[in-house]
């Protein structure tokens, strides 16, 4: 598997010349090690293109994979991943927690280095139209990328999921940017799109009542009046026998990572439920873990350039951390 290292053993020089966007795909495939094996094959196999983290969950049936390079090269590796998936997934025995529409439920695009959102909003556009004619799977535009103001939020497009879909398309407003207007049997439909970096964040409960996941949740969900972008949802993990609040979080620098743990650990304690753990899905970036890391051990005195990391980063001796993903 292709890794940071292989961006790492650039020059820095001419690392800070190339342009570098960060591509999320979400595969709805968490259990068969042989889909995951050729899924990562197919990207691994295009140059320039650098697979950095994959993340796959059973009960979740999902697998979040983030992948660096440019444009053109990005392309090449996801459709290579879109063929091996609408082969071998079909979503009409797919079973999961995780909400789905798509064997390729979801494609953000980030800009990371020398890119701009302009430039992931036309490579949304570019990977929309390749999938629809080569795959005839439908897709939206969504996020930053989206044609309507009512797709900008993915949860508004997968509403109803795989099994809501050929009802849901046949009403004017959820016509695709992209492809047939009707579902891909097997294969669903997708969404792509552009966006900043977005952390997932679970928080794994030591309990089996749902009930209670789903409340916290609600809690701290920014809809519902809850923390500032903040998205949750309560899961089951069936093959831990435990729940999870599962957290897409959108703006670390208005709500902290470390603010969403006790929030939801405050929550839990008030239900008589302690907290297992917590996980970050993909990647995350330095200036999310820092305060995280400031506030847990309660540092009076704390700024960035007391990591050694960041110091060397900024004097030009290292290349700045990959960005965050998200779900």
């Amino acid at each position: 598997m292709a890794t940071i290292l292989a961006l790492l053993a650039v020059p820095y020089n001419l690392l800070m010349t190339m342009t570098v966007i960060e591509a999320v795909p979400n595969v709805s495939e968490g259990r068969r090690g042989d889909v995951l094996e050729a899924l990562t094959a197919a990207v691994s196999q295009v140059p320039d293109v650098s697979l950095v983290d994959l993340c796959a969950d059973p009960s979740h049936n999902r697998c979040v994979m983030t992948i660096l390079g440019e444009a053109d090269h990005l392309l090449d590796a996801l459709l290579r991943l879109y063929d091996i998936a609408v082969q071998t997934i079909d979503l009409r025995t797919h079973h999961g927690v995780h909400p789905r529409m798509g064997a390729v439920d979801v494609v953000p695009f980030v800009p990371v280095r020398n890119a701009s959102m302009a430039d992931c909003v036309e490579l949304s556009r570019r990977l929309g139209s390749a999938v629809a004619d080569r795959f005839a799977v439908p897709v939206f535009l969504y996020a930053e990328a989206a044609n309507r103001p009512e797709r900008r939020a993915l949860e508004a497009i997968r509403c109803g999921q795989f099994e809501g879909l050929t009802a849901k398309m046949t009403a004017e407003p959820w016509q695709p940017d992209f492809g047939p207007t009707a579902p891909h049997p097997s294969a669903g439909a997708s969404a792509i799109g552009a966006r900043g970096p977005l952390i997932a964040f679970n928080i794994n409960l030591q309990s089996a009542d749902l009930a209670a996941a789903r409340a916290i949740a609600g809690t701290i969900r920014e809809r519902d009046g809850g923390l500032a972008g903040v998205k949750a949802l309560g899961l089951r993990l069936e093959h831990r026998g435990i729940v999870q609040v599962s957290v897409n979080l959108t703006d670390y620098t208005t709500t902290s990572l470390h603010q969403v743990f006790v929030t939801v650990e405050h929550e839990a304690t008030r239900r008589g439920i302690a907290v297992v753990d917590s996980e970050i899905v993909g990647l995350v970036p330095m200036a999310a873990m820092m305060p995280a890391a400031a506030a847990a051990l309660r540092l009076g005195r704390f700024s960035a350039n007391l990591v050694l990391e960041a110091r060397l980063e900024s004097v030009g001796a290292l290349p700045p951390p990959p960005p965050a993903v998200a779900r």
